[in-house]
């Protein structure tokens, strides 16, 4: 395989803003503080903060109501705004413009947040009186789990000016560390050895993907490269690492958390009880992972793996695909578990809603966004050609038909859990890595097909436990000090092993995984790990019934897509059957990926 290095498509969104500096995106920021100074009217004359419970109920639902009316509106316009800007931020870190008018946004966003505390602070005074309130009708009863949620979450603020503080230095804080690290990871560049024998300096989006090139000695010239270029920035990345999780420890404090978990739990509307049956029957499944290292480790003529053969491809090696026939090998396996979906991901390809290709000043990794006034979806991925390139267009296309099935719903009514954000996208996976190995028609192919969606599984599973294991490992230790580039070196590598196990060769780990991946620098969204797991495993789950039931489970699957925000996933899961406080659920789950390792073995 050779890495794709034409020019590929970029997304277009000339239909959201014309341009950066454009006459429209300056109307819609005006607007949007506009709404801002209506929001902060409004709740100071309605005296939010202050209502009590014994206030007439109908007077209650009526402010209540309004206020998620006043939220839903400035929300869709400050994420398409927000959306809008990053699509620049996260495509070309040179552009300087972008970060100027992210930073006149953010403050604006911030006077929501401002409003959104006051506001939750309230609910929880009245949580006694809703369901009283609910009853009366209107917005407050279309978005009852929201204020029933928001009730519970109130228990954990700190006080209103406190909390209005802790959101305006936030944006010095760890708003500024998540920046950095972005811009630093995007811009670096590194000289590596190509294929033609030349020694050039390429961007690390690009040498990241030679992980999963078809010739060993350009993998290992990538792992190499990685590792040199990551050392030379890890003191910066170290402190971007201590900026944003030193400060999410002391709020966790202030605000009464139990630890660092807790808030993640809720935000995945999951318990504790659910993450442990699912971490424990993911430790029980390390041994059947480790079979399937070493049997790719015999077929390179190895004991065990070293990082960059971690990714290598097997089977038809050396085909590499065209973004078309990338494309339409995904529309055509989506076709065949439903017209719906192939119509929408025909369209996001069509209309040029993807950012394709690696370039220098673009971020690694792959991930999709709503832009919400428009009701459509923009995903960035960097295509090399390869099947996990297939496997990443058809992930980020399950995130976008998710969006999709939620139009017509409100902006808080979607406020999806990242462990239900995730179970679209790997339906999609697993969709085409079904329908892929059906039509195989060689055990090479078939080969090509398993050793790809093995990848994908035992990174979901082995790997993300790995992170989860050194994220939970420097959230105790930063609450005691600061963490340099070499504790944060022995704290990945460590964790590698205690889940790779004898399946990776100790010598050759990736001690660096720690400075590239952006979930770690979000200081809202700690230990977003789990979620992709849990995602991976209930969307298998969720393949099984629709194997049993056919055609007649897309409606039903679509329905739940569309009111992911709207409930708990323990509900959520509970229509299908499904109780995912069983570890008998999970284990399950790990077995029909257990049958493609022996699948694997066998070949």
């Amino acid at each position: 395989m050779t890495v794709v290095t034409q020019e590929l498509p970029r997304w277009d969104l000339s239909n959201v803003y014309p341009g950066l500096e454009s006459p429209e995106y300056q109307a819609g920021f005006t607007r949007l503080a506009q709404l801002a100074d209506e929001m902060e009217a409004f709740v100071k004359q309605n005296k939010i903060g202050e209502l009590q419970p014994s206030a007439d109920a109908g007077e209650l639902n009526r402010i209540l109501s309004e206020y998620i009316d006043r939220s839903n509106t400035a929300y869709e316009l400050a994420l398409t705004l927000q959306s809008y800007l990053y699509s620049f931020l996260t495509t070309d870190s040179f552009n300087n413009t972008a970060p100027k008018m992210m930073s006149q946004l953010e403050p604006v966003m911030v006077r929501f947040q401002q409003q959104d505390t006051i506001f939750t602070a309230q609910v929880g005074l009245l949580v006694d009186t809703l369901p009283k309130i609910i009853e009366k009708g209107g917005s407050a009863q279309t978005h009852a789990f929201y204020l029933k949620e928001t009730a519970e979450q109130s228990r954990y603020l700190m006080s209103q000016p406190e909390e209005a503080l802790a959101a305006d230095l936030s944006l010095s804080g760890p708003v500024a560390w998540n920046k950095l690290q972005g811009v630093v990871t995007s811009q670096l560049t590194w000289e590596i050895e190509t294929e033609e024998g030349k020694v050039e300096r390429k961007p690390l989006t690009w040498i990241l993907n030679l992980r999963s090139h078809g010739d060993e000695t350009m993998r290992r010239r990538g792992y190499e490269a990685e590792l040199a270029a990551w050392k030379s920035v890890e003191n910066v990345l170290a402190a971007c690492m201590n900026g944003v999780k030193g400060a999410t420890v002391v709020l966790n404090q202030k605000r009464g958390r139990e630890d660092a978990l807790h808030p993640s739990l809720d935000m995945a509307r999951i318990d504790r009880p659910t993450l442990n049956a699912m971490l424990s029957a993911m430790e029980d499944s390390f041994p059947m992972f480790r079979r399937y290292f070493k049997a790719k480790a015999k077929r390179l003529g190895k004991q065990s793996l070293p990082w960059w053969d971690l990714f290598a491809p097997m089977g038809q090696a050396d085909r590499t695909f065209s973004y078309e026939e990338a494309s339409q090998f995904v529309i055509d396996n989506f076709a065949a578990f439903s017209p719906g979906l192939a119509d929408y991901a025909r369209k996001a390809i069509e209309n040029n809603w993807i950012d394709v290709g690696p370039r220098e000043g673009k971020r690694a990794g792959a991930f999709c966004m709503g832009i919400p006034a428009v009701n459509e979806s923009r995903i960035l991925m960097n295509f090399d050609g390869s099947l996990d390139s297939i496997g990443t267009l058809a992930h980020e296309l399950g995130h976008g038909f998710h969006n999709e099935c939620a139009i017509g719903k409100t902006m808080l009514q979607q406020n999806t859990p990242m462990t239900m954000a995730e179970t679209a996208s790997i339906m999609c996976q697993t969709i085409i890595t079904d329908a892929s190995l059906e039509n195989a028609t060689s055990k090479e192919e078939q080969l090509a097909i398993l050793e790809n969606d093995l990848i994908d599984a035992s990174q979901v599973v082995v790997d993300i436990y790995s992170r989860y294991l050194f994220e939970k490992e420097v959230f105790e230790r930063r609450a005691e000090s600061e963490l340099s580039a070499e504790d944060l070196n022995d704290i990945m590598a460590r964790a590698q092993k205690a889940t790779y196990g004898d399946g990776l060769d100790p010598e050759y780990l990736q001690p660096y995984m720690w400075t590239w991946k952006p979930h770690y620098y979000y200081s809202s969204l700690s230990f977003y790990n789990y979620p992709y797991t849990f995602g991976l495993l209930f969307a298998t789950g969720l393949y099984a019934i629709y194997k049993q039931r056919g055609a007649d489970f897309v409606p039903e699957y679509s329905a739940l897509l569309a009111s992911t925000g709207e409930d708990t996933a323990a509900t959520l899961a509970k229509r299908f059957g499904i109780d995912i406080t069983d570890k008998k659920f999970w284990a399950d789950s790990l077995a029909i990926i257990g049958e493609r390792v022996a699948r694997y073995e066998a070949l």
